[in-house]
């Protein structure tokens, strides 16, 4: 897929497979994290959720940053170091002495998947007419949860056929080839016009409603990425190599089949509806009472988060306009990153002091949460700018 903006030309398949690549890294990361931290430091669901949480708190940190250097005309240059990042990050883990090192390594890996995707997306963005973006922000999202989907399979066939230490070595290839497919492409044009310094420049103007209900609704993801495999391993007694496979198919379904939805409904109507789906599957995780009604409820809850984020995006473009579109994908992304950064460690917290279903009933509270200010978002419509 190449998309013309003007006399430019968007590399947005390359673009897209440098982001894919560096997910299935991070996707094949998570799978492992669980065993690595049980096996090599006797640690339990609260290492595990700051684990977790520290490659998310990079990206929240990062990630406006990467966007104002995309801004800037530099986003070839995030993008590579984006993927180089994300190998020392998996190194780092392979060769962790103590979790103090383990969380160097992960804040590590999620500052270089920060730097490939708000590299990328808002690259791919600038050069997309207005009433395409929803669906091609859908498509481009696909190139996280295709990597979410698949890197926790690839992580599992390893560990079994080769053992734990192959997944890492695997996690630190994909980082090198995320850097890849950029070293030839020619550079990001540099903005006519460039926005205005300050930590405006970093967050802009629109961000704060929908950046508030994404915040809200990562959180579900994030206790499912931090705390799934391991209540499946407790309560179930099997099924953990799946969960985060189960839910990635039910987001991807949904962003193969529902990316138009945004364009045709509006942000906010999408936002909204696919909020109280998500509520829907982590209630039924929270409630369920055999392995099956558990992976239902995950897949359920993936189909919900499907279409926020393209939602929310598009909803703070027709809010922020397009000259800090990096800055504004960044933002907005760091909204999400500090949902799953909150949900690791404060989800470990829960699930430790009373249990794992408790931690999934906390999440699906603030998913109404973020339902009901989406349902309040809509009456309060931005002035579209192009």
């Amino acid at each position: 897929m190449r998309l013309s903006a003007g006399t430019d030309v968007v590399p947005a398949r390359r673009l897209w497979l440098a982001v894919l690549l560096g997910n299935l890294a991070l996707g094949a990361s998570l799978q492992a994290l669980p065993a690595l931290v049980v096996r090599r430091f006797d640690g339990g669901p609260v290492l595990v959720g700051f684990a977790v949480g520290m490659a998310f708190a990079a990206t929240a940190l990062c990630r406006p940053i990467a966007g104002y250097f995309a801004d800037s005309g530099q986003a070839r240059v995030t993008v590579f170091v984006g993927g180089l990042l994300a190998a020392v990050g998996g190194v780092g883990q392979l060769a962790a002495p103590d979790p103090a090192l383990l969380l160097v390594a992960r804040f590590l890996m999620g500052a270089g998947d920060a730097a490939l995707f708000s590299g990328s997306l808002p690259w791919v963005l600038a050069g997309t007419p207005a009433d395409r973006r929803g669906r091609v922000a859908s498509w481009f999202g696909l190139s996280i949860w295709t990597g979410i989907a698949i890197g926790p399979v690839l992580a599992t066939v390893l560990q079994y056929w080769f053992g734990d230490n192959a997944v890492w070595i695997a996690v630190i290839a994909l980082g090198c080839a995320a850097a890849l497919p950029v070293l030839n492409t020619p550079g990001q044009p540099s903005p006519a016009e460039r926005a205005s310094g300050g930590w405006r420049a970093l967050v802009p103007r629109g961000v704060a409603l929908p950046g508030t209900v994404l915040w809200l609704a990562s959180y579900g993801y994030g206790t499912v990425g931090a705390l799934a495999v391991l209540f499946l391993r407790q309560s179930h007694h099997g099924g953990d190599g799946v969960p985060l496979t189960v839910f990635a198919a039910g987001y991807v379904l949904v962003r193969v089949v529902g990316g138009r939805w945004i364009d045709r409904y509006g942000g906010e109507v999408v936002a909204s509806t696919s909020l109280l789906v998500e509520l829907a599957g982590l209630a039924l995780v929270a409630a369920s009472v055999n392995l099956l009604t558990t992976l239902a409820g995950l897949a359920l809850a993936g189909m919900g988060v499907a279409l926020v984020y393209p939602s929310t995006v598009t909803i703070t473009f027709k809010r922020a306009g397009l000259l800090r579109a990096g800055a504004s994908v960044g933002a907005m992304t760091s909204c999400w990153d500090i949902g799953i950064m909150v949900a690791g460690p404060l989800g470990g917290v829960l699930a430790a002091g009373v249990n794992y279903r408790f931690a999934f009933a906390f999440a699906a509270v603030l998913t109404g949460a973020a339902a009901l200010l989406g349902r309040w978002m809509m009456t309060r419509p931005a002035v579209a700018v192009s």
